[in-house]
């Protein structure tokens, strides 16, 4: 079974939309209401008539690592096959999802990743100072982690099978900023495979 985990936080002109959009191949989708001063999270109670969604709220905000680490949590404790993270600002395409999943079902990869800097088209109409910085945190995560063929660690849009989500030491992992850079640390100490999954971001 397939879950998505959305945290919420300044989203709530998008974040309709989003779970609309997600595929019925997911069985559960999760919104993390990260102390939301939009209240994307009453939004989505109020307005979306999808059953699959649950909104769970943060009495603080614990920043995008915290939010997707409850949702981890459920997924773990609820026994689900994949969690799929994504934004709930509408820049990341919820149609993607088959793609980020079909490699772990086939047993390729344990976790998946978004790159957007596998077109060169979509390199060239990014901010100098994004690509810039990527650049930099790619090869700092390329040195800590081993995973020398993996670009964009700060690409949001995962996906990750329950497996390796309860060898994952959340308590360690940074919940903010470097949240994803410090996911693919801990992965690589487990030894997950890891896989990057070409996309273009809105």
């Amino acid at each position: 079974m397939i879950s998505v985990v959305i945290p919420c936080y300044n989203v709530s002109e998008a974040i309709l939309s989003v779970i609309d959009d997600i595929p019925d191949c997911v069985s559960k989708i999760w919104v993390i209401d990260d102390c939301c001063p939009e209240n994307s999270g009453q939004k989505v109670i109020k307005s979306s008539k999808d059953s699959r969604v649950e909104v769970i709220f943060h009495e603080t905000n614990q920043g995008v690592g915290g939010a997707v680490i409850t949702g981890l949590n459920l997924a773990i404790s609820q026994n689900y096959d994949f969690v799929v993270k994504i934004d709930g600002d509408g820049q990341m395409p919820p149609s993607l999802i088959t793609k980020f999943i079909t490699p772990l079902e086939q047993g390729k990869a344990d976790y998946t990743k978004g790159n957007r800097f596998y077109n060169i088209e979509d390199v060239l109409t990014m901010p100098t100072a994004r690509l810039i910085g990527n650049g930099v945190l790619s090869f700092l995560s390329k040195f800590s982690t081993g995973y020398w063929d993996i670009f964009d660690p700060t690409n949001g849009y995962v996906a990750i099978n329950i497996k390796a989500a309860r060898m994952l030491p959340f308590e360690k992992i940074d919940k903010r900023f470097f949240f994803e850079s410090d996911l693919l640390f801990r992965l690589s100490t487990i030894k997950a495979v890891v896989l990057d999954i070409p996309m273009t971001a809105i």
